[in-house]
Formats: structure tokens, C-alpha cells, sequence
């Protein structure tokens, strides 16, 4: 039973004619050439295994759209890992990866791989591992694909529509079921090395697996380990970075003017704040402390604060300080075995353990313009104490970006461990043959997670109120009325002018443990009970019990009082039953109907039903029509639930006070009345199988997903706009220091409504050319619409805008001739908008609102990059191949992304690191072998 599925799933992946969004599985019996045959030919059980739905049926035809990536091809590629190639298919857009989670000190999430599907949130994307649930390695639930063992991945399915009825809650914008080779025999490996052409990022990776049988062969023994290491890059040398790019309020706008409010361009930096300080206010504005603290003026060219294009832009630039990519330090070990205690019956048992740590720059602490020095600081030069003393000044504002603070860091380690114990078998009843399969997993994932380096607000204020003790000696103001009270005096004016003890007084490292269990127990059964006039009736049904859990651990010290950081334990658990069934209901030659239907009962939030009705039909064999409706929901996670608090230091543009850039504390909470998403979903496709061009496949899909009552949370800066508009619900979110405000509480709510509506494309070709094989394969995703509708803000559609550009594509070629392989990809994105709102223009301007603001520059350019991949037969062993890949081949520099005005624009690197390639071209080479 175990070896006939194997087979099947491998007979696909040899004929190569699973075309993803679209050719669900079709095996071909003898040979690629016999195309036509295949679709009027029966087929076995032994010859195909139908995914996209849990019912298994010969020669069925989903009609759900399903992206298949076999192992040849990730082999073919020869990427880092398999998340990496996963990320390039044209569906899975917004992936948080290690290059860009890497800033993320707060939520956790630094260092994952979480798959996105449609741009809608990991969250809303189930991710699979043999088509089972996963622990979650972050409080959000996201899994992360590098726990997986990637030298048994045989496959990766993506099914791209909404599948919660079969597949469970969460299946929102669809599926990525990762496949093992749970039966393989033999011993085999890969060793790899990797570097950029700048000579960073070196990354080393040993990969083994070993599989036997054992008892006769009725038992089967699976092991594998790897080990990775990846020094990351810390900053970003890279020349493309270097120019200023930032998109500010233009210093030349007013309203009425004709002037666009944004202004993006080159040249530009910070005003109010400098690596050694800069006085703000005061006529003693522009003032700067340098190196050993020696005065200076800066030269503020155009001006409108917080920024200023020309002057002295580029010494105030500290874009440079986060991690382009993270480095990346992972153990794991996968080891599974069975027994088939009958002919008909097998029991397993597995177990996973990874462990992950990843540090990684998150940028300078900043201070725009919000520090108050006393003019009588011991630390000032003395003519400008005399200058202040003379104006009778008794104290200015200081915009620095700290450059004796070392860099801010996040240091995650992560310990995912799985167990799984489970059987499968099947049985004949009623003159039917019926498979099943029942599994308990208990997956752990325990977490340490670390904020490097970063300064304690009291401590900090403290110790730069320094002054001279009677005797002469600068000490911390508060020790002369508290003498041991440890304060070190820190000089907030100049660089390289802080001692050690200093800077030991005033950082620390805050820290979160936390631990999240997931347990399941789930029951599947299928088979054809009866058959119709037309054919017999496939069904599936099962159960299912999960309960999810988190709990967490913070020292005091570490919760608040943080300039980032602040973690607060959370603890809460919540239950999901589930049960479904589903069927095919042939109706008529070449015409199928598909129908699934699940009752969810949540503990926090009660009972949903989903369900979905498909059906295809085929006219002739070289043409097939599918549609599918369905409704699916996610469930509130449990950071959304239950997270007790976490907060940062970030900015936000005031308009109580003119605009003015306010540096403040933003706090997020859980919330314990959110409800589940409904989700409505429509696929519409075609595919299209000439049998006169044996080889050659091609599909459309249409899909349209409407999420009601969608879980987000409204931006800090809309709710102090909201509230400046007189909306007093978002002012009881606000809290002010004087004028000032300090605080802003952001939390999750069921407001939003979020529709992407677009298509799939695919075609795919295979022929003998010369002495050796040719396959071409093109897929592309073109979004007509991402749209979001809060009820709050101006309703948004990103699809054509940086965050989800409006087409996705990528295509190969693969050519084979022993004992050469040979794999060309192209992928790239269309150009795209900063923000669809925006309205373009350079003069006569109209005016300029929340809702659509003027800029001068609203485009960015599209992206197109080659990847070439040759690996090398050596005829050694029973296989041994030598292999290199050259990603983004001609070395091509990501597009220029601006960022402002508000917030950490500053900070951030000058293009978008989730679109476009950021590392330049890339070199692997290693070797892989089996025996």
C-alpha cells in the first residue's frame, strides 16, 4: 500500500505533466508521448495519487488549481533551500524570509520562512508536511518551511484556492503541502557551499539520509540530518544603497500651491538628527558635535523636517545598518519508522528535532530632535555653554542617531521538535475497496528570543543629565542627591567619546522564553461506495481535534522601560474539532462534480461551516473546463488573541502639531473577541492538452477571494489622523505627555474586508531534442486586484503597487543529456507604483489629501533576472553528481524602493527586500551523491 502510492506520486513527477496552477496529475502510462491515450485510458491506483482534495480516485481531475513542484526540478535549480525555490513561484508573493523578517525584534519572527499565498498573510496560508499539520515556530502560527527535512522532500504541492473544507481552517488563500519520500532505501547525501560575487554570505550545508528495511520487509527504517551555516551579511555594501533615497514632504509644498506634497528623490538625509548630535531648536540650531566632540554647523541644504535634500545628507546616512540577510545557523534531524503489521495495515512512528539561531543588525537607536540636554551638561564644549548661558537658554533639544550606541540586534533561538505516531492501511467491504489513515502529533516549539543592545529609557536619562560634582568630577545629576545609585554619565554629544562603563550602564538585553504546543488527532477514510450511470462515487471523510497553546516567560527588568523590546508573557490555548466529507460524483461522460463540507467548532469563538462545490468538465479529451465555489475561514491566532504586549520606539508625523516627526511608543495587544474570517471564494479555469502536440500542456485560472470581517489592525499614524478629524474612538487609543504624544495602542479587530482577484497562467512543454530531452515550463500570476477595505481608511488596492506587483512570472528551460543537465530560468516582476492612491504630478497639482496624496514620482521600475544551473553525472556509486548554480547570472542591482516620510525610512535600505533580488549574483556549487 505504502510502495503503490510512492510510485504514483513518482510517476508524475517523472513524466513531468503535473502542471502547476493547473494540470492537477496526470500520469502518463507508457510513454510522454502518449498524451491522448492518457486521458481516455484507465489508470490504477499504483499510477496516480490525486491532491487538491482528500478524495483519491483513478484518472480524477480536480478541479481546484495545483501547482506541482517536483524533486527533479528543486534539484535542477539547486537553490539554497527548498522555501527559497517555493518563494519564486508566481502565486507565493510577501513570504517572510530571513532577508525580510530580519528587522523584526518585537514579534519574533526574525530568521523564519513562512510561505505567503496571494499576498494575503501566512497566516492565511496552510502549510502541510505530508499532509499534516506542523507546529508553528512563531506565536503567529506561521510554520517554518526550514524546520522540514529537506533531503526527503520528494515534492512540494500548492494548491491555490480556497481549501478549508478539505483541508482544514486556515486554508484561506490556499495549500503547500511539502511531500516526503518516506520509503526510500539506500544512503545519499549533498554537500554545498555558497558566496555572493562580493565575496559575502558564505553558507556551507551537509545533508544525509538513510533508509532500510528491516523484519523481511515489512518494517522500514528512515533517517536524516542536516546542518547549515550561513554567515549572513552584515549592513549592506552594496553601491546601489548609497545615494539618498527617500520619499519626504516636499519643503516647497503648501496647500493650494500646485506643489505635490511628496517629493521623492536622491540626495536626501535626515535634518534633525546626526551620528554625533545636532542641536534643533534654539538660535543655535544646526550646531553638530562630531568626532571627540568637536563643534561643527551643518549645512542643511533644502530643508523641511525631518528631512533636507543636499548639504550634509550623506554624513547623517544610517541605512546601512541593518543585516541585508541574516545569518542563519540550523541542526536538524528527522528520523521516522514503520511496520506493516498485516498486509493491509501499517503503523508509524517519527519524530523531528531542529533547532535554529539567527542574529542578525536591526539598525541605529534613533532620537529625532527629542532629547533635552540642560545647558548646564558637563559634557558641553564651553563656548557653547557660553553661548547658551548668554542667551539665557536653559536647555535645547538633541536630534542624534547615536553613532556610540552600538547597532541595534535581534538574537532568536528556536527549538522545534515533532512527533508524530500514526497508521494507514486498507480494507475491502461490500465488495469496495476502502484506504484509511489515523495520526496523533505533538509538535513543540520553544523560543528564546533577544533584543541585543538595547538602552533602558530611565537609565539613559539619568545618565546624559550629567554635571560637575563640587569637586570637579562629571557625575550623572541624580547622584548628587543619590550617591550610590550607579549612575555612569553618558556624553550624548559627539562620537567615540563614551567609555565602556558607560555604555554598560545603560544597555541591556531584553528577553522573551516562550512555547507553543499544538497537539492533533485526526481520522481520514475514503473509497467509492456506489457507483452512478456514469461512473462510481469517490468519497472522503474525516476528523479531526486539535487544541493549540502558548505560555511565556519575561524577567521583570525586561517588560517595559525599553527604547525596544518591552516583552510581557502571553498565555491562552484555544480547541478546533473538526469533521468533513466530501465527494466526486461522476454525472455524465467527461463531466464531474466535487463537493466538500466541514463543521468547525472553535472553544474561543464557536461553530463555522465551510464548504465547496466544484466540477469539470471535458468536451474531448484535449480540453477540460473546471469551476469551483467555496467558503473558508481562519481562525484568530494566538498572538491575535491572546498577546498580553509588546511595544517599540517609532514615529509618526503629528498633525496636532504641524506635521512635526514625534517619536513614540507603539504597544500591540491581543484581542479576545475576535470572530473567525469568512472567506468566499471562485476559481474559473481551463486547460488545454492538444493531442495533436504529445508534450505540451497549457492553463488559465481566474480566482476571486472575498474575506469578510478580516482580522488587521489600523497604523499608529491613522489613528492620531483619525483622531485630529474628531473621531474620538481613535483618541482613547492616544496618550499624551503635554503636548507631546508618548503612547499609541494598536490592536487586532474583524473590520476589514479584503478581496484578490487575478489569474493564473501556465504552459508547459516536453520534447526529445538531439541526443538528450527538453522541458519548458512558464508560470505567471497576473493580480487585477488586491483591495482592502477597513471601514476606516480610504479603501486601497495594492495589486500593481511595490507591496504586490501587478504580474509575477518565471520560466525554464531544462535540457538533459547524459551526463548533463542544464537549467536556464528567467523571473521577474512587472513595474509597479509606490501606492495606487498617490496622484502623480510635478506642477498644478491638485490638492493633497489623507486619501490621495500628490507625489512627483509615483513608478518603479520592473525586474528581470537569470539564473543558470548545470549539474554533472560523475558515474560513480550509484549516483554521484557534481552541480553548480548561478542565481541572478548577469548580477543585476534591485530597483530603487524609497521610503517616508514617517517612521524608520530612514533606516531602511533603498529598495524593497521582499520584491526584488537583493544579494547580487550568487554562486553554489556541491556535490551529491547516493549509493
Amino acid at each position: 500500500m505504502r510502495a503503490a502510492q510512492t510510485q504514483g506520486w513518482k510517476s508524475a513527477q517523472k513524466l513531468g505533466l503535473a502542471s502547476g496552477a493547473s494540470l492537477i496529475a496526470l500520469v502518463i502510462g507508457a510513454t510522454a508521448a502518449s498524451s491522448a491515450q492518457a486521458q481516455t485510458a484507465p489508470a490504477s491506483v499504483e499510477e496516480v495519487v490525486v491532491t487538491g482534495t482528500r478524495v483519491v480516485r483513478d484518472g480524477y481531475q480536480a478541479p481546484t488549481p495545483l501547482t506541482v513542484i517536483s524533486e527533479t526540478e528543486i534539484l535542477a535549480a539547486a537553490p539554497s533551500n527548498v522555501a527559497d525555490f517555493v518563494n519564486d513561484i508566481p502565486s507565493i508573493v510577501g513570504s517572510a524570509t530571513p532577508q525580510t523578517s530580519n528587522a523584526s525584534i518585537s514579534s519574533g519572527t526574525a530568521g523564519v520562512n513562512a510561505l505567503n499565498l496571494r499576498g494575503l498573510g501566512a497566516t492565511r496560508t496552510l502549510v502541510l508536511l505530508n499532509g499534516q499539520r506542523s507546529v508553528g515556530s512563531t506565536i503567529t502560527g506561521a510554520v517554518d518551511v526550514n524546520t522540514f527535512p529537506q533531503g526527503l522532500i520528494s515534492g512540494v504541492q500548492i494548491v491555490t484556492g480556497g481549501a478549508s473544507a478539505a483541508y482544514g481552517s486556515d486554508a484561506v488563500s490556499g495549500v503547500v503541502n511539502f511531500i516526503l519520500d518516506t520509503d526510500y532505501q539506500g544512503f545519499k547525501g549533498s554537500i554545498e557551499a555558497g558566496q555572493t560575487t562580493y565575496g559575502d554570505d558564505d553558507e556551507y550545508r551537509v545533508n544525509l539520509t538513510y533508509g532500510t528495511e528491516f523484519a523481511g520487509g515489512r518494517g522500514h527504517l528512515l533517517l536524516n540530518g542536516e546542518i547549515v551555516d550561513r554567515e549572513g551579511i552584515y549592513g549592506v555594501p552594496r553601491d546601489w544603497n548609497n545615494d539618498g533615497w527617500y520619499i519626504i514632504t516636499n519643503p516647497n509644498y503648501a496647500p493650494g500651491n500646485g506643489q505635490p506634497e511628496r517629493f521623492l528623490t536622491s540626495g536626501a538625509g535626515l535634518s534633525n538628527a546626526t551620528p554625533g548630535g545636532i542641536i534643533v531648536d534654539t538660535p543655535l540650531r544646526g550646531t553638530t558635535f562630531g568626532v571627540g566632540g568637536v563643534v561643527g554647523q551643518q549645512a542643511y541644504g533644502l530643508t523641511r523636517d525631518p528631512w533636507m535634500i543636499g548639504g550634509d545628507w550623506r554624513a547623517n546616512q544610517v541605512n546601512d545598518k541593518q543585516s541585508l540577510n541574516a545569518d542563519d545557523r540550523r541542526k536538524g534531524f528527522f528520523g521516522r519508522v514503520s511496520y506493516d503489521v498485516t498486509d493491509n495495515i501499517e503503523v508509524f512512528g517519527q519524530v523531528s528535532y531542529n533547532t535554529h539561531a539567527s542574529l542578525g543588525w536591526t539598525g541605529v537607536q534613533f532620537n529625532q530632535g527629542n532629547v533635552t540636554i540642560r545647558s548646564d551638561n558637563a559634557f558641553l564644549p564651553a563656548d557653547i555653554r557660553q553661548q547658551l548661558a548668554a542667551l539665557n537658554i536653559t536647555s535645547f533639544r538633541l536630534g542624534t542617531t547615536n553613532a556610540d550606541l552600538p547597532i541595534r540586534k535581534t538574537d532568536n533561538e528556536r527549538t522545534v521538535t515533532r512527533y508524530v505516531v500514526g497508521a494507514e492501511g486498507d480494507f475491502t467491504a461490500f465488495n469496495r475497496d476502502w484506504r484509511w489513515d489515523a495520526y496523533y502529533q505533538r509538535g513543540e516549539t520553544e523560543t528564546l528570543e533577544i533584543a541585543r543592545d538595547i538602552t533602558n529609557n530611565a537609565r539613559l536619562a539619568l545618565a546624559q543629565d550629567a554635571v560637575f560634582a563640587p569637586n570637579g568630577q562629571i557625575v550623572c545629576r541624580s547622584t548628587l542627591t543619590d550617591p550610590n545609585n550607579g549612575c555612569v554619565p553618558f556624553n550624548r554629544m559627539g562620537i567615540g567619546v563614551n567609555s565602556q562603563a558607560a555604555l554598560d550602564y545603560i544597555l541591556g538585553n531584553p528577553q522573551r522564553e516562550q512555547a507553543f504546543t499544538q497537539q492533533v488527532a485526526a481520522a481520514n477514510i475514503s473509497g467509492d461506495p456506489f457507483s452512478t450511470w456514469a461512473g462510481p462515487v469517490s468519497m472522503a471523510a474525516g476528523i479531526e481535534h486539535r487544541k493549540e497553546e502558548v505560555s511565556g516567560f519575561v524577567p521583570t527588568e525586561f517588560q517595559s522601560g525599553w527604547f525596544v523590546g518591552n516583552y510581557r508573557p502571553t498565555f491562552g490555548s484555544y480547541t478546533v474539532t473538526e469533521a468533513y466529507v466530501e465527494a466526486v460524483i461522476p454525472l455524465a461522460d467527461g463531466f464531474d462534480v466535487n463537493a466538500a463540507v466541514r463543521g468547525t467548532d472553535y472553544s474561543t469563538s464557536g461553530y463555522v461551516t465551510t464548504w465547496k462545490v466544484g466540477a469539470v468538465y471535458s468536451p474531448i479529451p484535449d480540453l477540460r473546463f473546471r469551476v469551483t465555489r467555496s467558503r473558508d475561514i481562519r481562525a484568530p491566532n494566538l498572538n491575535e488573541l491572546f498577546a498580553a504586549g509588546t511595544s517599540r520606539t517609532n514615529t509618526l508625523l503629528d498633525p496636532f502639531n504641524n506635521n512635526q516627526s514625534t517619536q513614540f511608543l507603539e504597544l500591540t495587544t491581543g484581542n479576545l473577541n475576535l470572530d473567525p474570517e469568512l472567506a468566499d471564494t471562485w476559481g474559473v479555469g481551463v486547460v488545454v492538452q492538444p493531442s495533436f502536440l504529445p508534450g505540451f500542456a497549457a492553463a488559465i485560472d481566474y480566482f476571486d477571494i472575498e474575506i469578510e470581517g478580516a482580522i488587521g489592525s489600523v497604523a499608529a499614524n491613522t489613528i492620531v489622523d483619525r483622531c485630529f478629524q474628531g473621531n474620538q474612538t481613535y483618541c482613547a487609543a492616544i496618550v499624551r505627555s503635554g503636548n507631546q504624544i508618548s503612547r499609541v495602542s494598536v490592536s487586532p479587530f474583524n473590520f476589514a474586508v479584503q478581496k484578490s482577484r487575478g489569474l493564473d497562467l501556465e504552459a508547459s512543454y516536453r520534447f526529445n531534442l538531439g541526443d538528450g530531452a527538453m522541458a519548458l515550463r512558464a508560470v505567471g500570476t497576473y493580480y487585477l486586484e488586491n483591495y482592502e477595505d477597513n471601514g476606516i481608511d480610504v479603501p486601497t488596492d495594492t495589486a500593481g503597487s511595490i507591496s504586490l506587483p501587478e504580474f509575477i512570472y518565471r520560466a525554464t528551460a531544462t535540457y538533459t543529456a547524459d551526463p548533463w543537465t542544464v537549467q536556464l530560468t528567467g523571473r521577474g516582476v512587472s513595474e509597479s507604483t509606490y501606492d495606487n492612491a498617490f496622484i502623480e504630478c510635478t506642477t498644478g497639482c491638485p490638492a493633497s489629501t489623507i486619501a490621495n496624496r500628490t507625489i512627483n514620482n509615483n513608478k518603479i521600475d520592473g525586474a528581470f533576472y537569470v539564473d543558470l544551473a548545470m549539474t554533472y553525472d560523475l558515474k560513480l556509486l550509484q549516483k554521484t553528481e557534481a552541480f553548480v548554480s548561478i542565481s541572478n547570472l548577469f548580477n543585476r542591482d534591485p530597483e530603487i524602493v524609497a521610503y517616508g516620510p514617517a517612521g524608520t525610512a530612514y533606516g531602511n535600505p533603498s529598495t524593497s527586500q521582499g520584491v526584488y533580488d537583493i544579494l547580487g549574483r550568487v554562486f553554489r556549487l556541491g556535490v551529491r551523491f547516493e549509493y
